[in-house]
């Protein structure tokens, strides 16, 4: 008899499908309407309340530069898929290069020219996902490697920061300091008196001090709308506290003990609320692949996280670490799931 014969002569067994699929396990089971592309695209509508506002402040420039992001990435993915890696399922339609898309498109500046945007995502689809055999498989999260290799190959492009209002302007937008340059600059003159040029924490938490200087990234420019979002991701339970509660604590307190130590170092408040530190505390650090599974390890994560990014921040060369410190966590990761393992059902207790 011949493989064919054999293979269609096969009576399938009682937990397997018509096809042959596994379709019953042993218990417990698991039930719920979760799935990757609940979960891509319920992120996705969490940032649209930062995304929304980073329109109305930088107009034109914002929407160019989220647009080709998310267009880019989502155009090399495909294209790895299909050319590189013969992989013939369509991954695009799972809705993570799109959020990868616009999570680097939100940690650039609005007047970024095209070409260098696109490269970005090259090096976050190519580099940071793919290389690794795609979602679920990378270690580091691939927005911030291609904002990171971004900024190693164009530090003069990715540190030009626009002033607000300017909603016709593109490349050609006038640029100012940034209220993290403003932290930096205290702490290299020791003059205390530089840190009255920051605006007050209500300003920061609307995005009113915008008016004043240059914003940052397009999605660090409202604190109230990022933490919108983190509210819903909360409620829809795509994330849970502990890495952004971990992250924003220990960032408050160690960076009260600084201030009170020396009024070089800005207060608390306006520490958390100026830069990145929300957007990557929210929706950067607590990506499902590169973060720990356990809360044990996730509160450890969110803590080294909060710590690094004040150190790179003070004693740095950038003035903000977020990035870099979510990055070297990321490699981390592994370590820490082997410290805090999950509990094990099943085992005999001692």
């Amino acid at each position: 008899m011949d493989n064919n014969s054999s293979k269609s002569n096969k009576t399938p067994l009682p937990s397997e499908g018509a096809g042959g699929g596994l379709i019953v396990s042993l218990s417990p089971h698991a039930h719920g309407n979760d799935s990757v592309e609940a979960d891509m695209f319920g992120v996705i509508f969490a940032l649209l309340p930062a995304l929304a506002v980073s329109f109305f402040y930088f107009g034109l420039g914002s929407a160019v530069v989220c647009l080709t992001s998310v267009a880019a990435c989502v155009f090399f993915e495909w294209a790895i898929n299909k050319y590189l890696l013969k992989n013939e399922r369509n991954t695009i339609v799972d809705g993570s290069a799109a959020l990868t898309g616009l999570l680097l498109g939100m940690n650039l500046p609005s007047n970024l020219p095209v070409w260098i945007i696109i490269i970005g995502a090259l090096f976050a689809i190519g580099v940071g996902k793919m290389t690794f055999g795609g979602l679920g498989q990378n270690i580091f999260n691939p927005a911030l490697v291609g904002r990171c290799a971004l900024l190693v190959a164009f530090p003069a492009q990715m540190t030009s920061w626009p002033v607000p209002g300017q909603w016709m302007h593109y490349t050609d937008a006038t640029t100012g300091a940034t209220p993290l340059a403003v932290m930096k600059e205290a702490i290299k003159s020791g003059n205390v008196s530089v840190l009255e040029q920051l605006p007050d924490a209500f300003s920061l938490l609307l995005g009113g001090h915008a008016q004043g200087g240059g914003a940052g990234t397009i999605g660090e420019i409202c604190g109230l709308a990022l933490l919108a979002g983190m509210a819903f991701m909360l409620w829809r339970r795509i994330i849970t506290w502990h890495i952004p509660v971990s992250i924003i604590a220990t960032v408050f307190l160690v960076s009260s003990l600084l201030h009170l130590a020396n009024p070089i170092y800005a207060d608390p408040v306006t520490v958390i609320l100026s830069g990145g530190l929300l957007l990557g505390a929210i929706f950067m650090a607590t990506d499902y692949v590169t973060s720990p599974m356990t809360p044990k390890g996730q509160l450890v994560y969110g803590v080294c996280i909060g710590l690094l990014t004040l150190i790179i921040r003070n004693w740095g060369s950038y003035p903000e670490g977020m990035s870099f410190a979510i990055l070297i966590m990321n490699a981390f990761t592994p370590l820490i799931n082997n410290y805090a393992k999950p509990t094990r059902f099943g085992e005999p207790t001692p």
